[in-house]
């Protein structure tokens, strides 16, 4: 029998964080108070750590540099094949006039 992951937002996350940041209170003491999975708080105490301000982003989204640098790569793969069909089209029809 599968267990179903449990997902939480970010402001659940942000609290836990600051109880351990700024109350100083031990991470395996909030994740037994709050009914969470062993090493779950101290993984997001580094997450918040490295990337405060993009931490979180949600399930199934990038970070939003990241995010932009997969849009960005996105439409320059579509530009790449656009440039390549014209390429051959003019070697086509320039193909043909003579």
């Amino acid at each position: 029998m599968r267990k179903n992951r449990r997902s939480y937002d970010r402001v659940f996350k942000q609290e836990a964080v600051r109880l351990v940041v700024k109350e100083g209170r031990k991470p395996t003491e909030v994740e037994r108070n709050l009914g969470i999975g062993k090493g779950t708080v101290g993984r997001w105490v580094r997450e918040i750590k490295e990337d405060p301000v993009y931490a979180f982003p949600g399930k199934g989204r990038l970070k939003a540099p990241d995010e932009e640098m997969y849009r960005l790569k996105t439409e320059l793969n579509r530009v790449k094949q656009e440039r390549d069909i014209l390429k051959k089209a003019l070697a086509y029809f320039a193909e043909d006039q003579k």
